[in-house]
């Protein structure tokens, strides 16, 4: 199939070069990068193509999928888990697939989760420039805290967040969970209470884990419900002192709010690895310019925040995991054998009996969920 790769930086050239490669030479794509990102006014540049594959900041609106349509456009190949940035509905009256990398290597933004809050509890980001310098002092330097015993707050526990458990357990703290469809293996864990090393897991509900936890990390989607859902409300519910990890989607974020809370001392650290509005700014060099963003030149005048360019994916495993998955996905959907795991849509009719499966499905596990939490204040009491 004839495939225009968008938003391309060397290293995805790099890895969708060798996954292609790794085909048989008949089965092989034809593959165009772009630098370009996807927007209204460089759609039109997948005219003649069969796929279009792109990334997480490309804005594949109505216009832009209509546009893709016209041009006889079929597949949307994502290179992400995520589709927040994909008018889905619109794609659904367009006819048109779309297929997504639905786990690519969790353990590497679980493990850059871990990172951003090893750095900012122990400020090694600041003493490393200070000793550079000759400043072999700890004065000025905020101490950290042990992290063995604390309570860590687990907002998601899909792949990632399953995997952000399991480090933040064998480092020995006490972490609660809260996701509106339960891990069927973290709930066995949470049945056998205390595990080696001192640590612990259990579901709690959402304001559970705001008011109880030390440290807070989202591994959420973005959807409807869970836009800006770290915003004044459920702020004022944390701990004082509290440090907060985004490695997910910047939009679960209120960005004004968490700004506010920074001043006035309640959020205590903030490690973010995405941004709301990072379409306009991650993954260019601006060093050269003004960054015109008032609220993220803002944050990153704190001394206690921390902010990376969505990163948290960038690992040599990673990168060959969504080239191969996505290579994979392109050529089953051309041979009509589209696993269902990489599948998010495929046709009108399958998207609205999957969308109403999938509606019965929470319902269910959010009811199996209240009877569980039920059960649990039972036994407390």
């Amino acid at each position: 199939m004839k495939v225009v790769v968008f938003s391309t930086k060397d290293y995805d050239k790099e890895s969708l070069i060798a996954a292609n490669d790794d085909l048989a030479t008949a089965d092989r794509h034809s593959l165009t990068f772009l630098e370009a990102r996807v927007e209204e006014t460089t759609a039109s540049l997948a005219e003649g193509y069969d796929v279009v594959c792109c990334f997480v900041n490309d804005e594949i609106t109505s216009s832009v999928i209509d546009t893709w349509k016209k041009s006889g456009v079929k597949l949307i190949a994502l290179r992400s888990a995520g589709c927040n940035n994909v008018d889905l509905d619109h794609v659904v009256k367009c006819g048109l697939s779309v297929v997504h990398v639905p786990a690519y290597s969790p353990q590497a933004v679980a493990e850059h989760a871990l990172a951003l809050l090893l750095t900012l509890n122990r400020k090694t980001h600041k003493v490393y420039n200070r000793v550079r310098e000759g400043n072999f002092c700890l004065e000025g330097v905020t101490p950290g805290i042990v992290l063995a015993g604390k309570t860590v707050g687990v907002l998601g526990t899909g792949n990632i967040g399953e995997c952000f458990v399991r480090i933040m357990l064998g480092l020995g703290c006490h972490v609660l969970g809260y996701d509106v469809v339960e891990s069927h293996s973290l709930v066995a864990l949470q049945e056998k209470g205390k595990i080696e090393g001192g640590g612990s897991f259990e579901y709690r509900s959402l304001d559970e884990v705001l008011q109880a936890s030390d440290v807070i990390s989202l591994h959420m989607p973005l959807t409807p419900d869970t836009q800006g859902i770290i915003g004044p409300r459920n702020i004022k519910k944390m701990k004082e002192n509290v440090i907060l990890i985004n490695t997910s989607r910047g939009g679960l974020v209120d960005t004004k709010a968490v700004i506010t809370a920074l001043k006035k001392k309640h959020i205590g650290a903030l490690g973010l690895d995405t941004y709301e509005e990072e379409g306009d700014f991650f993954y260019r060099d601006l060093s050269q310019e003004v960054v015109s963003d008032d609220q993220l030149i803002r944050l990153m005048t704190f001394p206690n925040v921390l902010v990376t360019p969505h990163q948290g994916f960038y690992t040599r495993e990673a990168l060959l995991a969504i080239a191969s998955s996505t290579i994979t996905s392109i050529s089953e959907f051309s041979r009509e054998t589209q696993p269902a795991s990489s599948i998010i849509y495929r046709g009108a009719l399958q998207t609205r009996v999957k969308m109403k499966m999938e509606k019965v499905a929470v319902t269910v596990k959010a009811e199996l969920k209240a009877f569980r939490s039920q059960r649990s204040k039972q036994q407390r009491i």
